[in-house]
């Protein structure tokens, strides 16, 4: 349950603040961005140019490559794989770099668990 803003507690903005401005924190925002900003940019170049080779380059898309399979059909089904794929190692960074620091963060506002 929640702690009431009259709980004495419950962290203080000041704490919050207090927290913001920790190397901690510097670290945990620095890491997450680190992971973050590279794979968005992995996804949406890889996502725009599925995109654009569908609508400028249809001879390439409809190559075959292997029965009725055809590039344009294998890059959007990679697509999915992308999307699991980026997921599964943002579970693996968070992890093992961002939950340790996050943890000692919270348990530094809140207290030990």
């Amino acid at each position: 349950m929640p702690s009431s803003p009259q709980d004495p507690s419950s962290p203080t903005p000041e704490q919050f603040q207090q927290v913001q401005r920790s190397e901690d924190f510097s670290r945990l925002r620095s890491s997450f961005r680190s992971f973050a900003i590279p794979m968005t940019v992995a996804f949406l170049v890889w996502y725009f140019a599925y995109v654009l080779l569908s609508t400028y380059a249809e001879g390439l898309m409809s190559t075959p490559v292997m029965g009725n399979l055809n590039l344009g059909l294998l890059m959007g089904i990679s697509q999915f794989l992308m999307t699991f794929l980026i997921t599964w190692l943002y579970i693996r960074h968070a992890n093992r770099n961002l939950d340790p620091i996050a943890e000692k963060l919270r348990d530094e506002l809140e207290g030990e668990h």
